[in-house]
């Protein structure tokens, strides 16, 4: 499970937490033949109540985002350690685990990381209990697994190999400490949260919203993903752009090739430096490139590829001025919000009235206001004016119908503001970073 970073400020009481330290029935063999992995599903089956399941990755390392161990708990069914290297994806075992867990609930924490590493090896949960989700719908200021054990169970655990390369083997006796003890109590803290939602008669919101994540498509595949990469609002010229999308392209088809995380073969940072400098001077050997990147800190990494980033680099500075990229007139999306406000001021007042009486709200329902209603609705709302139809509007939209309750009566009211408030809606909450409409 990956670490969530707490960004919320914490006015919660300081409560003494007790270590949890090792697994109550210690820590179980990882189960990497046929023979173990129907054992578990025959202990899995004889216990009862929900599933606590979670799994590791390894995000930063490899190219894909399979899962390397995945962790499951239940009351009477005990806790099973599986690899599923070995099996692969859609092995019969891993049906026959389907086909128990869609016979209960659940429960993950951040499903939304762990879902589709899951899918992809043919686990399709029926009912989902998410704790991180469900902690913040309850209102609680930090939802990351530690604080949840913390202030709602008392204890404490230690998270210092959420970020470990788990394509390791053997792994490590410490790290699978570290995977059991994420699902040893997540059966107590998914009751602890439920407790919190019903007692706050949030508890059909949460289900709502965990239905709906379980019935979300899969993204479709984005255009020109290039474009995102990190720092690009940097990147002014049109030969510039090709070089990005060449050594973005070649760099893709070799973190893809041998499954590895492309920012350890070449940076985001070292592809914006690279097309910064290589239109205006040529980089033609490993020296050049060794010593256009020693300003951001040059990785030794970088340079195993050598040939391949100067052969993309060459091939960017070949090509006409009619084959550079253009600026991406293909998006919906929306213009910033500075430009709301000095070019369209009809539709920038409504939308200060809108944010300023939605994150009242929001604080007065003690939930966040990016879970109560997704800002970019809010903006989407504003700019095309639905008047008489904002219910139907947010709902193609997506939103759950008690989000919609909450917010449809709020939106159409901000609706019929004419005089924007005092107050600025903030530009970073404008939808398209520069990096984006490059």
């Amino acid at each position: 499970m990956d670490n969530l970073e707490e960004s919320a400020p914490n006015n919660e009481p300081e409560i003494t937490a007790v270590p949890l330290l090792t697994p109550a029935e210690g820590v179980p063999l990882v189960i990497s033949d046929e023979s173990a992995f129907e054992d578990a599903l025959s202990k899995l089956a004889l216990g009862d109540g929900p599933f606590a399941v979670d799994a590791e990755r390894a995000s930063g390392f490899k190219y894909s985002a399979r899962a390397y161990l995945i962790q499951i708990k239940r009351h009477g069914g005990g806790l099973h350690l599986i690899d599923p290297i070995p099996f692969g994806p859609h092995h019969r075992l891993f049906v026959e685990l389907n086909d128990l867990l869609r016979s209960d609930e659940v429960i993950l924490h951040a499903s939304t990381q762990d879902l589709p590493c899951l899918r992809e090896l043919g686990i399709h949960p029926k009912e989902l209990f998410d704790t991180e989700l469900g902690g913040r719908i309850a209102g609680l200021l930090r939802v990351g697994l530690g604080p949840l054990l913390e202030s709602l169970l008392e204890v404490s655990l230690a998270k210092e190999h959420s970020a470990a390369d788990w394509s390791q083997r053997p792994l490590p006796q410490e790290w699978l400490n570290y995977a059991a003890l994420d699902v040893e109590v997540l059966v107590e803290l998914r009751n602890k949260v439920y407790a919190l939602l019903d007692s706050s008669n949030k508890l059909e919101w949460a289900r709502e919203e965990f239905q709906a994540i379980l019935n979300a498509p899969p993204p479709p595949p984005r255009i020109d993903p290039w474009r995102r990469t990190s720092g690009m609002h940097k990147i002014k010229k049109g030969s510039q752009l090709a070089i990005v999308r060449a050594l973005w392209t070649v760099r893709n088809e070799i973190a893809q090739e041998i499954d590895i995380s492309q920012g350890r073969l070449l940076s985001d940072a070292a592809i914006v430096e690279l097309a910064a400098i290589a239109h205006l001077k040529p980089l033609k050997t490993k020296k050049d490139l060794e010593r256009a990147l020693r300003p951001i800190g040059l990785r030794a990494r970088w340079l195993e590829n050598a040939a391949s980033w100067i052969s993309a680099i060459s091939d960017a500075l070949a090509l006409s001025e009619e084959q550079w990229p253009k600026v991406r007139t293909d998006s919906d999306s929306l213009p910033p919000i500075k430009i709301w406000r000095e070019r369209f001021p009809e539709k920038y007042a409504p939308l200060t009235h809108a944010k300023a009486r939605l994150t009242a709200k929001a604080q007065e329902l003690s939930i966040p206001l990016e879970n109560m209603i997704t800002p970019e609705y809010i903006r989407r709302i504003c700019w095309n004016s639905p008047k008489g139809e904002v219910s139907a509007a947010l709902s193609d939209l997506g939103a759950r119908n008690w989000q919609i309750e909450i917010a449809a009566p709020i939106l159409e009211a901000a609706l019929l503001e004419k005089e924007a408030l005092v107050s600025e809606v903030e530009d970073s909450d404008s939808e398209v970073s520069l990096a984006q409409s490059t």
